[in-house]
């Protein structure tokens, strides 16, 4: 059947919950007796407590619903003009948070890897990857909604920042 969900929102979001799944189990297994001893742990614990999967699965709700408002917008014409741009906005806003999540996340993780238990760094990595993949995804959402150049340019920032950590764990040079 045609339906509008999962969009690319919804998709980005749950995508995000995953990386951020990821992260948390490298740093659960950061939990050892040297890890206590060196302060290793306290930052595992920092960095469980700082990624919110409730608030990923969230966005993908709220991405729904943003979407069925939006496709209203091109339907009712009765809708007011004040009404129809308050959808819009919550339409760009939604997946904009998404990849600001996604960029918090990442550059968390990235600043917890020296920390993070040795034999399962590569989790922790693929956290990144999986976020960054989100937030692509989601930048990819915040363009077909047609932000304004100012918020583009920001967007693409954080991005470039993401890129710049993936860059980095790969090492591919």
């Amino acid at each position: 059947t045609k339906q509008p969900t999962p969009g690319g929102g919804a998709a980005a979001a749950i995508g995000g919950a995953i990386g951020g799944a990821a992260a948390q189990m490298a740093a659960a297994y950061t939990q050892r007796k040297k890890d206590k001893e060196s302060g290793a742990a306290a930052k595992a614990d920092q960095l469980i407590a700082s990624i919110d999967l409730e608030k990923y699965l969230q966005g993908a709700d709220d991405d729904a619903v943003a979407y069925m408002d939006l496709q209203r917008t091109w339907k009712d014409s009765s809708m007011s003009p004040e009404e129809k741009k308050d959808i819009e906005m919550r339409a760009l806003a939604v997946p904009t948070n998404l990849l600001e999540m996604c960029h918090e996340d990442v550059m968390n993780i990235s600043n917890f890897l020296p920390h993070c238990n040795p034999n399962i760094t590569s989790d922790a990595k693929v956290g990144i990857h999986q976020l960054a993949g989100a937030a692509r995804a989601a930048f990819q959402t915040v363009m077909v909604n047609s932000p304004p150049d100012d918020e583009r340019i920001r967007l693409k920032g954080l991005l470039k920042e993401i890129n710049k950590v993936e860059d980095e764990i790969l090492d591919l040079e």
